[in-house]
């Protein structure tokens, strides 16, 4: 695991203030993927947030007993809702970076408006990177 600390721009080391998940990320926490799970611990260990948006969690509960392991995970989580607002936000980020996968723009967006050194854990990450590639402070990690 490389932990929720990056490379700045001029290289200087700099620490991540969160960690967003993807519907794929919060599936493998749930599965106990160890990869995923290290990320988790090591961010609570430093008590960074666990983020994440309503759609993301829809797409992850089906109503199973693999549900207990999501909402034990999520339960100290922060979980945007998809208000107006952020939808906005999602579909515009979706025209500027000339993408089409509606999800991952919600996901990149809770991680944009941080405004924080975030890191992202998707398994994947070629539209997320695309979508963030102008924010420097979000970083997409493949799990």
């Amino acid at each position: 695991m490389a932990g929720p600390a990056r490379r700045g721009r001029r290289g200087q080391a700099q620490a991540a203030a969160a960690l967003v998940l993807d519907s794929e990320g919060l599936s493998k926490a749930a599965a106990g993927d160890q990869r995923v799970v290290a990320w988790i611990a090591r961010a609570r260990e430093l008590q960074l947030p666990l983020v994440l948006n309503a759609v993301s969690l829809t797409e992850t509960i089906r109503g199973g007993s693999r549900d207990a392991r999501v909402h034990l995970l999520t339960k100290n989580a922060h979980v945007d809702a998809v208000d107006a607002t952020f939808a906005s936000e999602a579909g515009r980020l979706l025209g500027r970076t000339r993408r089409s996968d509606t999800v991952d723009a919600l996901v990149a967006t809770t991680a944009i408006r941080l405004n924080q050194p975030t890191t992202i854990l998707t398994s994947e990450p070629r539209d997320l990177k695309a979508l963030t590639s102008d924010h420097p402070l979000v970083r997409i990690v493949l799990v």
